[in-house]
């Protein structure tokens, strides 16, 4: 075998050094799919809240930021990385707060959330070139994420609905479908499961508002799309689910419930306490909701796959909340023996946990802990069946690496450690898929090479002095890169700050 690749190397070589330029077949030219990711440069937008979600127009080569601090978009060409050109802002304030842009051949779309939130909120449609209002679309309450089809034609938004402070208006969630052409909206709601509320529940979904019916306690989160613009996939985070969305049919065609992780295995290993002085992964007889925040998509081999970040959340209210510590609660005897000390502080008298789930027999003490947040990345296939969880991963390779900033400095190891909050995918060619997972409270970029989808491999750490609290990813490839490079930019939400990776080869 080693000879045959010797002879074909060769072959290949002497084909390579013999062909003129002009007679070079781009086609059959080999791609290199080397991933060696850099520091670049850094864009400060502003203070805290100025650099949320970017989204990148190759046309123009600007880049377009939510800035919620300066409640506008702000604006920079960066055809010269080195020296990005900050330009006129898109000022957004008389509509509202801005969560989300996105862009797709010349247009750029911004989901804006209305000045009392519980009110319906805009999509702004506006034109890269000059900043243009195109169109401005009434959607649902609270529209957190805006995204294209990938064939450009449709603008998906999800609309959050969160409750007010007191928890006396809740709206629904819904998802908007905008087809640019038609000029018309389709808000789509969960009223039709209603119906399902048992069999979800009972298989790890999540409905627990006060007096809340299936409809009104969903929050859609994060958006993914097909490759084929027919599907989208929208995580339902507070609930622990996945809807699937018919595009074509403009239909919600199912919630999956996402169920519980097990920190008792072997593998999933945790952090649970932020008082016990030291930073170590042990088991514990705990359970946790996937609760993903970001998603995104993939097509590999002609197969779909979606990519979770399973951040968690929880609802901690005026007039509710679900959030407690296992050192609040009583448990029972049986399930967590006293002499085992599971209330102790060093164990896991400090992990929060909610209370909407755990006391199994209804007799006031918990047999069961339920935790925010499976501290991994999950892959799953189109009908959202778990292929793939990254385990104790994250947490492995940053205390390994970084123990100063494992679990931001030991001090979130009692809630949601690192908390994975974005995933971002770089196809090289359609050889080579790279997964980039930002920590929220690490301030750092996991890279993971995950062109076998049943096993990724952990490739590298990012991070840069300055930068906190990663809220967006965008990967931009070569062939629409200033640089004609791939570029990560990550879109840091604490420092403001948006800092530009690029692919040195």
């Amino acid at each position: 075998m080693k000879s045959l690749l010797k002879i074909y190397l060769a072959a290949a070589f002497i084909t390579a050094v013999s062909c003129d330029d002009d007679t070079k077949d781009p086609l059959t030219e080999p791609i290199n799919t080397t991933v060696n990711f850099q520091y670049k440069s850094t864009i400060q937008v502003g203070g805290e809240g100025a650099s949320e979600i970017s989204a990148y127009d190759p046309i123009t080569k600007n880049l377009f930021t939510v800035n919620v601090e300066s409640q506008q978009i702000s604006i920079y060409n960066i055809d010269n990385l080195s020296t990005p050109q900050q330009k006129t802002p898109i000022e957004i304030g008389t509509y509202g707060s801005p969560n989300s842009v996105a862009v797709s051949n010349g247009k750029l779309a911004v989901a804006v959330e209305a000045l009392t939130k519980q009110n319906d909120g805009v999509i702004l449609l506006f034109d890269t070139t000059d900043s243009s209002l195109i169109e401005k679309y009434t959607v649902g309450a609270l529209p957190d994420m805006v995204t294209f089809s990938k064939d450009g034609k449709l603008i998906i938004s999800a609309n959050e609905g969160e409750p007010n402070s007191d928890y006396t208006i809740d709206p629904k969630g819904t998802i908007s479908i905008i087809d640019i052409a038609k000029n018309t909206t389709t808000i789509l709601d969960f009223a039709a499961f209603n119906a399902d509320l048992n069999s979800l529940t009972n298989n790890g979904f999540r409905v627990f508002g006060p007096n809340a019916s299936l409809e009104n306690d969903v929050e859609p989160e994060y958006i993914a799309v097909s490759e084929d613009s027919k599907v989208a996939w929208v995580s339902l985070q507070e609930n622990n689910g996945i809807a699937k969305i018919n595009l074509v049919n403009k239909t919600i065609e199912n919630i999956y419930p996402l169920g519980f992780k097990d920190y008792n295995i072997t593998g999933n290993e945790i952090d649970a306490s932020d008082k016990d002085g030291v930073k170590e992964l042990k088991n514990w007889p705990v359970k946790s909701m996937y609760q993903p925040d970001a998603i995104t998509s993939v097509n590999i081999n002609g197969t779909e796959y979606i990519i979770s970040a399973n951040e968690g959340d929880s609802r901690d209210y005026d007039g509710f909340s679900e959030e407690t510590r296992v050192s609040k609660i009583t448990l029972d005897e049986t399930a967590f023996p006293t002499s085992q000390n599971f209330q102790d502080e060093s164990k896991l008298g400090r992990l929060k946990i909610t209370t909407t789930l755990g006391d199994t027999d209804n007799d006031g003490d918990y047999d069961e802990l339920y935790s925010y947040g499976a501290r991994s990345f999950s892959i799953w296939t189109e009908n959202v069946d778990l292929i793939y969880d990254s385990g104790n991963s994250i947490a492995v390779e940053t205390l390994n690496a970084t123990p100063n900033i494992f679990n931001g400095d030991d001090g979130r190891s009692d809630d949601k450690g690192a908390e994975p909050e974005s995933v971002e995918i770089l196809n090289i060619g359609d050889q080579r898929y790279i997964l980039f997972v930002g920590l929220e409270r690490n301030s750092q970029v996991l890279v993971y090479d995950i062109t076998n989808p049943n096993a990724p491999i952990f490739l590298n750490i990012l991070s840069h002095s300055g930068d906190q609290a990663p809220e967006g990813l965008l990967a931009i490839p070569a062939s629409e890169s200033p640089s004609g490079k791939d570029l990560l930019v990550v879109s840091n939400e604490d420092s403001g700050t948006v800092t530009f990776y690029e692919n040195i080869q």
